[in-house]
């Protein structure tokens, strides 16, 4: 899989958000199911669903990039388990998140930049690898971060300025 390429469509999703006046977070989900017993393609992978945050736009506090693109993922193969499914999302998942992830059973996580304040794949927990759950999946971090960490840091730069200019 492509992790670069994949995670490019997660940013034109965050951009996306950016331009709506939502937190720059976008998410993309590729089904790219594998054999089992020997880890083999049975498919070439496919994105299937996309998202970005929209939580101010909708006012739904579950208006998460990824949370919106595992439901619209599990509508379109109209499963709830997402076995042979992988996550690109521009910021490490809250717990919310990553505990939809876990539930819904994908294969893999990638996010580009970790989440100091809310990060619960690696940063502040772990919960794709925690024992005590029924199911672990893969993370990998790291994937375009820097150009994530800048487009987040210049959005709320912004913001700031913008109240600073409406005090004034």
């Amino acid at each position: 899989m492509d992790d670069d390429y994949y995670m490019g469509l997660a940013v034109e999703q965050a951009r996306r958000a950016a331009r709506e006046g939502e937190v720059p977070i976008g998410a993309v989900v590729v089904y790219a199911p594998v054999d089992p017993a020997t880890r083999r393609p049975l498919a070439e992978p496919q994105v299937i669903a996309t998202g970005r945050n929209q939580r101010e736009t909708t006012q739904d506090p579950a208006g998460h990039a990824e949370f919106l693109a595992l439901k619209e993922a599990s509508s379109k193969l109209g499963v709830w388990r997402l076995t042979g499914c992988q996550v690109y999302v521009t910021l490490e998942p809250c717990i919310m998140c990553a505990g939809l992830m876990h539930q819904s059973r994908i294969d893999r996580c990638v996010f580009a930049a970790p989440d100091p304040k809310a990060g619960a794949l690696g940063t502040l927990y772990a919960i794709h690898a925690d024992e005590r759950l029924n199911h672990r999946f893969q993370v990998e971090s790291g994937v375009r971060e820097k150009e994530c960490v800048a487009m987040l840091r210049d959005f709320f730069r912004q913001r700031r300025d913008d109240k600073k200019r409406a005090r004034s």
